[in-house]
């Protein structure tokens, strides 16, 4: 009997070099954009911290290595964009900014949907104010 595995969002994305490449177009796309720039100065002038760990925790959240949670445990995302004021207009910044990422970043047309929705989701779900 063959058994049949489904890929995961990690994979069918194209592994770490593809989900590196969206991350650090992300990251780029915000310290370029205007229109970004709540969210940037959120985020200070130096990004490779912040980039590895967004790297960590994604690779983990499309079912690839568990990277993030191996080092700090559960992401407890909310908990941990507390300290920001997170309203509809910085959740759309950082959408535009990731929406443009993949944009930038080949991946088949499924994968962008499914990233798209969950991103959306999960952005929404930071709002604080």
């Amino acid at each position: 009997m063959t058994q049949v595995t489904e890929l995961t969002p990690y994979e069918l994305l194209g592994g770490a070099p593809v989900l590196r490449q969206l991350v650090d177009r992300f990251y780029d796309l915000m310290a370029s954009d205007p229109r970004a720039s709540t969210i940037q100065a959120m985020h200070g002038a130096d990004t490779g911290l912040i980039r590895e760990k967004l790297f960590e925790f994604l690779s983990g959240w499309l079912g690839g290595p568990q990277l993030f949670i191996e080092k700090y445990g559960h992401p407890r995302l909310r908990a941990r964009h507390m300290p920001f004021a997170i309203g509809e207009a910085e959740r759309d910044q950082w959408l535009l900014c990731m929406y443009q990422a993949m944009n930038d970043t080949p991946m088949p047309a499924e994968v962008r949907s499914h990233l798209e929705e969950a991103f959306f989701r999960t952005a929404d779900f930071m709002r604080n104010q």
